[in-house]
């Protein structure tokens, strides 16, 4: 759990050095007609990790049990494993798999602040999960139905996730007519 938690502060940290001193028109400036802001890019993180608290609160409750298919499925393991990898790889832009996290056009100004407090936020939720085995839960997809995977690829997903949409900042902010 230590490494989890230092990997999620650390996202937050280099997040803050790295957009904290950006304008709104910075915050919001897209490279192109469907291509995502920097602001876009964290909204939409807090928006996915959301989806993953009202699991993280049963389970920290201990009220929490895993489904039929959360038991049984033999491609958790593989679920898990295909998730993490793809993220980690840039090679391919994937569609949001619901519109209820793609964010909106204009973002807060202060996104970066409040993606950070999101995050410590999220570590939160994730130490109050601490006595609970990571291996044996396995959680259901909030996309894919059929998707399961083990708690502890979930939350390696999520660090994934982070570190591909901060990349993704990176380079808007690197695209010719990026405001300085």
């Amino acid at each position: 759990m230590n490494e989890l938690i230092s990997e999620l502060q650390n996202i937050s940290a280099e997040t803050q050095k790295t957009f904290g001193k950006l304008s709104a028109e910075q915050i919001n400036w897209k490279p192109s007609e469907d291509g995502w802001s920097v602001g876009q890019c964290f909204e939409h993180l807090i928006k996915t990790n959301e989806l993953f608290y009202g699991e993280l609160d049963k389970i920290a409750s201990g009220v929490r049990r895993n489904s039929f298919l959360e038991n049984w499925s033999p491609l958790s393991g593989f679920f898990g494993n295909l998730l993490i990898g793809s993220l980690k790889k840039d090679e391919r832009k994937f569609k949001a798999p619901t519109q209820k996290i793609v964010p909106p056009s204009e973002i807060d100004a202060n996104i970066i602040e409040i993606f950070a407090a999101h995050q410590a936020e999220l570590i939160e939720k994730i130490k109050q999960s601490e006595a609970a085995d990571w291996n044996k839960i396995k959680i259901t997809s909030p996309f894919m139905k059929l998707i399961t995977y083990r708690l502890a690829d979930g939350f390696q997903v999520i660090v994934e996730h982070e570190k591909r949409h901060f990349r993704q900042a990176e380079r808007v902010m690197l695209t010719n007519g990026f405001p300085n």
